[in-house]
């Protein structure tokens, strides 16, 4: 191939499969086989679910690394640079080492059409396999069932939240999407589900295939201690620990399933407390409740659907209440945008509406439109980016007011690209 850049490469993989998303395991199956990579797969751990799944990934990784290990990590989508999505001990690996791994990948596909999702995984397989690696830790794109990385058999499966997204893919309700998401669950090893109110067919996958269920209140909680909180489970509760320094409280849920996973793993790779404790005070995730200080505060949050909306709903009536806020917003039309805007409407002042250059974004009148006929007036669209949209919400606030950017990682990602 005479691709000279990691944006030459991608540009080329985004037209080489005729469908965006494309749900399977046949093709990415095969040329995984063909590659033939060296060496004896390390210990894995697949996150999977519907919104926590970032979150749950960056513990686990700032944890295992506080304890000494060498971990790989693959996440999608990125903030910034390509590169975020397969980091090796904390850090992005480089364009070359991608590009390295993408004309391996190229060489032994032998025509087999991928998608870009696919070469992605792929590639950050190839790289790990390479790297000595301690443990991997592998984040689940859509779905699980017929996800790329659900072609890694994982030690553990842990689940965070299931909610209604992509149905178009997944189905229409949470039992529908909970098969799905399940999908990643293996015989005879252990899976943790964050989520407190699990889908009954998740119960029902984990009894076909014989697979041992860990469950948020019930094999394991956490208890909340003034300003530290209890994690208990299998044997002496973890007393004292501190708040995960990911904002909000929810993280909770995902902090306890993280330790939930440790436990089950420390046979093979022991965690030490000290370990714990340092990795959630030290853990960092963009885009996720990030707060810019200043005399009008931005605070940037990928809610993208309506459990995650719910949630930065509750954050904002928890920390700002009585604020003005604005909100710039921006998001997929394939998303239930109506459900998301009507759940936050009541804390917001004034809309205002970003285009996303990308097919599957919703329009700025395609947005105006939707909360228009949910009843909001205080919309306003015609910017050209979102640093537009943030000066003209800027200059109608006063001291104090905070403008929230929230919706699509892309929408996150234009404005820290922009730094506004």
């Amino acid at each position: 191939m005479l691709l000279k850049t990691l944006a030459d490469w991608l540009a080329w993989q985004e037209t080489l499969h005729p469908q965006t998303i494309d749900l399977g395991l046949t093709r990415v199956s095969r040329v995984l086989e063909w590659m033939a990579l060296p060496g004896r797969q390390p210990f894995t751990i697949s996150v999977g679910g519907t919104n926590g799944k970032g979150s749950c990934v960056a513990m686990l990784d700032c944890i295992l690394r506080a304890a000494g290990y060498r971990v790989g990590t693959y996440t999608s989508p990125h903030i910034l640079r390509y590169n975020e999505r397969i980091c090796v001990d904390g850090q992005p690996v480089s364009d070359d080492r991608i590009m390295t791994a993408f004309n391996r990948i190229e060489a032994a596909r032998d025509g087999t059409s991928l998608s870009f999702f696919e070469f992605g995984t792929l590639a950050a397989l190839e790289i790990f396999s390479g790297e000595n690696l301690d443990i991997q830790i592998l984040e689940v794109g859509l779905g699980g069932r017929l996800d790329a990385v659900n072609i890694v058999d994982a030690d553990i499966s842990l689940i965070a939240t299931i909610d209604i997204d992509h149905q178009e893919w997944l189905g229409n309700t949470r039992e529908e999407i909970g098969h799905e998401k399940a999908g990643i669950l293996r015989k005879g090893r252990p899976a943790v589900i964050a989520d407190p109110d699990v889908p009954s067919t998740v119960l029902t996958v984990a009894e076909t295939s014989s697979t041992p269920l860990y469950r948020q209140g019930h094999e394991f909680g956490f208890k909340r201690a003034g300003d530290t909180w209890t994690w208990y489970g299998g044997g002496l509760p973890l007393t004292g620990l501190p708040y995960p320094a990911i904002p909000g409280d929810h993280q909770l849920l995902n902090a306890a399933a993280v330790i939930q996973c440790l436990r089950l793993a420390e046979s093979e790779k022991p965690v030490t407390n000290s370990a714990i404790m340092r990795g959630l005070a030290d853990v960092h995730l963009p885009g996720r409740f990030q707060l810019f200080p200043g005399e009008i505060p931005v605070l940037l949050d990928v809610a993208h659907n309506p459990q995650a909306v719910a949630i930065l709903t509750g954050h904002l009536r928890q920390h700002y209440p009585g604020r003005t806020i604005r909100a710039i917003f921006s998001v997929m039309r394939d998303k239930d945008i109506a459900g998301m805007v009507n759940l936050i409407n009541d804390v917001i002042d004034s809309w205002y509406l970003v285009p996303l250059q990308m097919p599957r974004a919703a329009t700025p009148e395609e947005l105006f439109e939707i909360l228009h006929n949910a009843g909001m007036t205080r919309v306003k669209k015609g910017f050209p980016n979102v640093a537009g949209a943030c000066r003209a919400a800027r200059e109608e606030s006063e001291t104090g007011d905070l403008l929230l950017v929230f919706g699509s990682f892309f929408l996150v990602s234009d404005y820290l690209a922009q730094a506004v």
